[in-house]
């Protein structure tokens, strides 16, 4: 566990992929000003904008990682994380296209047969095509080992049954990896005889259903599959390999700067607030929050040259979102402690409405994605402790 050894030195972004920050950042600036988008907190699962993730995909900023025999431009994984980086300081919509690139596409090049990579990897690139994932389920959590959806096999592939909750942008998406039992327990293991199935969305026998934020804001869901049937060869991997996929996806989906960037743009304010009028009590605060936020971006970076190495660190992912998750949650509360409270029937600033949204945000930050408490387990049992 690269967290555990006290020698270890936290890398440093390479100094020649600063002249594609500037680049991205002189693109979004011309797209603010042009009205191309309205930045938001949490834009990588509020900010649904299909168009602006096209004008990334061309731009090239869209699976840049990825083999170009795939649609990539096999770009390294420190461009990639400059890129989002900049997205997601800017507040931009990159909700379409985030969790299918960030961890389906490597899914399916890792894991996939060739018709997958065929049918659904250029078009991802593209971002002409997305997907949900379907994971957690209502009776399970976090744990995963208590998945209950199951499918079965029949003529010509499987027909799936059961329910998925919080499937972000499930209603909007094209298609959904389910991860499901296929067969059973093998001596005892809670983790044997799961698989996952790329299930359209469109099927018969889907229904999804709305699961809204305090704010309004809908891209939770809960995703039901009443026989839903599954041709063969939309088949990950083999039969019972599901537990191994999931792992490395989690690697994925739990370090990168999403995990500790939703509320960058509240954090901005508060930085234009302490400059206009510099109270001591902003500006300590400023300090300890960006010492935080800067470990937490050099532990991701350190993630990160991990999966460029096909590795999968489940356990420093564990520990890179529970730290992260937290960062978020308190930036929102210790900012709401230090600016002066609008009036009900004043007009709101950009800020004020960046602030209200975070604050009815802020409670799912530490359960999407494995709640904390879970996470702290992953991490207790690395270091042999129950």
């Amino acid at each position: 566990m690269i967290f555990q050894d006290p020698g270890f030195e936290l890398p440093e972004l390479p100094a020649d992929v600063e002249a594609l920050r500037s680049e991205a950042r002189a693109f979004l600036d011309d797209e603010l000003k042009a009205g191309g988008f309205e930045p938001v907190c949490n834009a990588w699962m509020d900010g649904y904008a299909p168009e602006f993730s096209r004008k990334l995909a061309r731009r090239g900023w869209i699976a840049m990682t990825w083999p170009k025999q795939y649609g990539g431009h096999e770009r390294s994984a420190f461009e990639n994380f400059v890129v989002n980086e900049e997205l997601l300081a800017a507040g931009a919509p990159v909700a379409a296209h985030w969790a299918g690139v960030r961890q389906t596409g490597p899914l399916f090049m890792r894991y996939g047969n060739d018709s997958i990579k065929d049918l659904f990897l250029h078009r991802m690139a593209r971002a002409e095509l997305f997907f949900a994932i379907g994971m957690s389920e209502p009776d399970a959590g976090s744990d995963l080992a208590q998945v209950r959806t199951r499918a079965r096999r029949c003529e010509g592939g499987w027909v799936i049954n059961g329910r998925k909750i919080w499937s972000s942008g499930a209603h909007r998406a094209d298609y959904m990896v389910v991860f499901c039992r296929t067969g059973t327990d093998a001596d005892g293991d809670r983790r044997a005889g799961f698989s996952q199935l790329i299930v359209d969305l469109k099927a018969p026998g889907i229904t999804i259903r709305p699961i809204y934020m305090m704010s309004g804001a809908h891209h939770f869901n809960e995703t039901i599959f009443d026989d839903v049937f599954v041709p063969e060869d939309r088949l990950i991997g083999k039969p019972g390999e599901g537990w191994s996929q999931v792992v490395s996806e989690l690697g994925y989906e739990r370090s990168g700067p999403e995990r500790f960037m939703s509320t960058f743009p509240v954090l901005i304010g508060l930085v234009r607030m302490a400059a206009a009028d510099c109270d001591s009590r902003r500006v300590v605060a400023l300090g300890q929050l960006t010492a935080r936020l800067w470990t937490l971006r050099r532990m991701s970076i350190a993630l990160l040259t991990l999966l460029a190495k096909g590795q999968s660190p489940e356990v420093e992912a564990a520990l890179v979102k529970d730290l992260g998750t937290c960062f978020e949650r308190d930036t929102v509360e210790i900012v709401r402690g230090l600016v002066p409270t609008r009036r009900a029937d004043g007009p709101a600033s950009e800020f004020d409405v960046l602030l209200a949204k975070c604050l009815l945000a802020a409670p799912a930050f530490t359960l999407r994605g494995g709640t904390n408490e879970i996470l702290r387990n992953v991490i207790a049992r690395s270091l042999g402790l129950r």
